[in-house]
Parts: structure tokens; C-alpha cells; sequence
């Protein structure tokens, strides 16, 4: 018998805007006594609910069951930034894309994969254009080493026969309402998701067809006799083949320990404020999205529903060693989220920050994910590399097709890597991965 005790569970560090806003269809279920299954997903985040779908599609007549900690859209996949990219976006380097035209177009066409999957699953599950938004997405830049970061990057993309289009600061202030930009470089492959509702819609449809117990954390994992067993609170389930979906809590369960490195990303909301008089004026159009030309700069979302408008900003990262931050944390982050929103957007002082909250990334330090059969019947579908809501949903998909033996050029390629690279001993790690974010974030001056 192999057993596995979980060390710690998903911590919920503030309340995710997307997730206050959001509206879910379905009743929580939680695991009530011992079930058996064909499989067991443990997480329902992009990666669990993309792989339970990927299984229903090949196996539809098996018993498919997923555990998540927590509820939909509260965890990791609803704090995101909502942004679904098809070209490179690699977080740890200087560029976003920093290799060669066909390393860019291997990675984008991975990219393209798990996008036209989350289309169809959009269209099956009924979501709206709110919550699944194929409008592409804008590099902006504030700075004149963000403007050279630009056009490097669609240099990249001009290599790889893509297309995009760079904008000037008028075409900026008429998109934005705001001064505060050079440039931008708008690229039209990237989909704008509401995380909290896709995810929550994405198993609303997959509950008609799947067990998902939810707020039924995993405290161990053990193997008897080549089945595996997920013990909760009030009950268990036990599967011959297990996928974990659950990104950087893969070490918590025992697995790739000292491999991954776990960085806080931090974001505001706003309060509604009216779209068609002080939106309009003093933030423009209704709907907007921005990624910042250097990688540790902010990201900046305006959504509109209903006559209402709020802006969402994503900027400060740390590396931390804990799951759970004080209130303390957020709140100084909110105030440098304040300061950033108040130098785009002067019009909008007044209007509050209604939610601020952290989410929990996870990235290997040679940008790889920590994905494959890790024991007999367990299959890791883990670390996004920052781009959680593409990267973790193909991981899923995939996985499922390994699992399943399922052999695609998709699979072979995807496998084609070697596995995280260890860090150093804490706590070198710990002063050396916050010193280069701080030197970064410094960099990145009016970009952040």
C-alpha cells in the first residue's frame, strides 16, 4: 500500500472580484460517504474540469468523479486575469517571447488547441459573450523601453506569419480614455474570459454528466492493490486512475517537491461606476483589455453589464513559501493597485476598490509543466507557467489523453521536455526570487 497524507490545503486569500460578481446555476453537492468510480479528478479548475470533459468525450458511458477543496470559481481559476493567449507569454523571461519562429510557433499552435477546445465547450455549456469573449488583447505600453519591448515582440510574431497590428498613443487614449499610454501592439487570437462564470458554467454543463463533489478537500491519497482511494471528511472515492488538477498543490500531495516556485499575483476591483457618463469620459469604450509591455507591469480590464462599468487591475507579485496571507498584505497591495489605477485613470479617484484579493501561481524556473504519470494510475496535470487558464486547460486535456492512451501529435509534442529543474535550498530561494521580482518591478517603472 502507497499512502500520501496532504500536507495543506487551497487558502483563499481575499474575495476575487470575479467570483462576488459571478452567478452560478447549479447547487453545491459535498461528498457524503464512499463512491466508486472509472476516475477521480482531484481540483475543478481549468485543468480538472478540461480533463473531465476530454474523458467524457472519449469514455462516455464511464463513471467520472472530481473533487475540488473549495467551490468553483472561488479557488485559483476564478482569481485570474481572465485572459486566454494564443501567442507567447512567457512570465519569467524579459520578453514574452524570447525564442526561436519555430519555438514560437509550436507554443502558440499548443495555445490555439486549448483555445478552439474552450470554444467548443463555451458553446455546449451556453455561455454568453460576458463571460467568452474571443476580441483579442492590447500590449500596452507607458514607457519608451516598453514601446521597444513592442516592437521586438511583433518582430517575434511577424517571423511566425502572425498577424498584428501596433496602435500609437491617440489610438490609446480613444480605447482607454487615458493619457497615460505610448502605444500598443494588439494582437486578435486571445479570448477575454469572466474566470469566475466560465469555470462555474464550464461544470454547471459537465454536472449533468459527472459526479462533482465540492467543499470535500483531499487529506490523503493511497493505493491498495491498483486502486486508489482520495479520503475526505465525510467519505472517499476510489478510482483505478487518478488525474491531479490541482497547479501548484501537486507538492503538497507529495510530488516534484522543491521544484516549483509559488508567486502571489495581486488584484483590485472597482466598484460599479455608470458607463455612459463618467465611464465613457474618463475610461472609454466599455470593454477593454490590457497586458503591459514588460511582463511585471499591470494588467488593466474594463468590463460593462448592464449600464455599469468596473475596472479590474492585476499588478505586484512575491514568492512566498506559505498559502495564506495576512489582510495586512492585500491592503498594502490595494494601496499600490490605487496608485496605479489613479495615474491611468484621474477621473476614476473617486470611485473605490470594492475587492482585492491574491492569487496563487505556479511556475518551474525552465518554464516547463509538471505533467505526466508521477505513480501507476496517478497522473499530474499541474503548473500553468502564469497563463493558467490556456496552459492549465491543455495540461487537462492532455493528460486525459495520457491517461487514456489516447496517442495524438498533440501529446508527443507536448511531452517533449524535460521536467522542473530544482531550485535552491530556502532561504536562498526565497531572497533570490524576490530580489528579481523587486528588480523587475523597479524596471518596469510606469509600466507597473
Amino acid at each position: 500500500m502507497i499512502t500520501h497524507a496532504v500536507k495543506r490545503l487551497p487558502v483563499e486569500n481575499g474575495i476575487s472580484g470575479w467570483e462576488a460578481i459571478s452567478q452560478r446555476s447549479f447547487p453545491v453537492r459535498c461528498l457524503d460517504g464512499n463512491v466508486n468510480a472509472d476516475w477521480l479528478i482531484i481540483g475543478a479548475g481549468f485543468a480538472g474540469l478540461s480533463a473531465a470533459r476530454r474523458l467524457l468525450e472519449m469514455h462516455p458511458d464511464d463513471k467520472i468523479v472530481i473533487l475540488e477543496a473549495s467551490e468553483v470559481g472561488k479557488g485559483t481559476s476564478g482569481r485570474n486575469s481572465g485572459y486566454m493567449i494564443d501567442v507567447p507569454h512567457n512570465l519569467s523571461s524579459n520578453e514574452y517571447s524570447s525564442g526561436a519562429a519555430d519555438i514560437t510557433r509550436r507554443e502558440m499552435a499548443q495555445n490555439r488547441y486549448a483555445i478552439e477546445f474552450a470554444k467548443r465547450a463555451a458553446k455546449a455549456y451556453g455561455m454568453s459573450h460576458e463571460t467568452f469573449d474571443p476580441a483579442g488583447k492590447i500590449n500596452a505600453a507607458a514607457t519608451a523601453r516598453g514601446m521597444k519591448l513592442n516592437r521586438s515582440f511583433g518582430q517575434s510574431l511577424g517571423q511566425a506569419g502572425e498577424k498584428h497590428a501596433y496602435l500609437d498613443a491617440s489610438d490609446m487614449r480613444e480605447i482607454t480614455g487615458s493619457n497615460y499610454y505610448l502605444g500598443g501592439l494588439y494582437t486578435p487570437g486571445a479570448v477575454l474570459i469572466q474566470p469566475a462564470d466560465y469555470v462555474r458554467q464550464f461544470a454547471a454543463g459537465l454536472s449533468h454528466h459527472v459526479d462533482l463533489f465540492e467543499r470535500s478537500p483531499v487529506t490523503s491519497l493511497r493505493r491498495d492493490n491498483g486502486i486508489w482511494t482520495a479520503v475526505a471528511a465525510r467519505g472517499s472515492v476510489s478510482a483505478p486512475k487518478v488525474i491531479l488538477g490541482v497547479n501548484g498543490h501537486v507538492e503538497d500531495f507529495g510530488h516534484f517537491g522543491r521544484r516549483l516556485v509559488h508567486i502571489f499575483a495581486y488584484a483590485s476591483m472597482t466598484a460599479p461606476f455608470p458607463a455612459d457618463d463618467i465611464g465613457h469620459k474618463a475610461s472609454g469604450r466599455d470593454r477593454w483589455a490590457l497586458l503591459p509591455a514588460d511582463a511585471m507591469g499591470a494588467t488593466v480590464r474594463k468590463i460593462t453589464t448592464d449600464g455599469q462599468s468596473r475596472i479590474v487591475i492585476r499588478t505586484k507579485y512575491t514568492y512566498d513559501t506559505t498559502v495564506a496571507l495576512s489582510r495586512n498584505r492585500i491592503s498594502k497591495m490595494a494601496q499600490a493597485h490605487r496608485r496605479s489605477l489613479d495615474a491611468r485613470f484621474p477621473g476614476l479617484k473617486e470611485v473605490p476598490f470594492e475587492h482585492s484579493w491574491a492569487g496563487r501561481l505556479c511556475l518551474s524556473l525552465n518554464h516547463v509543466p509538471a505533467f505526466g504519470e508521477i505513480d501507476d494510475g496517478l497522473f499530474s496535470a499541474c503548473c500553468e507557467n502564469g497563463l493558467g487558464t490556456v496552459k492549465s486547460t491543455l495540461a487537462g486535456m492532455m493528460a486525459a489523453d495520457l491517461a487514456t492512451g489516447t496517442g495524438s501529435r498533440e501529446l508527443e509534442e507536448y511531452m517533449d521536455h524535460r521536467g522542473p529543474t530544482r531550485l535552491p535550498p530556502e532561504p536562498f530561494a526565497w531572497l533570490g526570487i524576490n530580489s528579481v521580482i523587486r528588480l523587475q518591478e523597479l524596471r518596469a517603472g510606469r509600466e507597473g
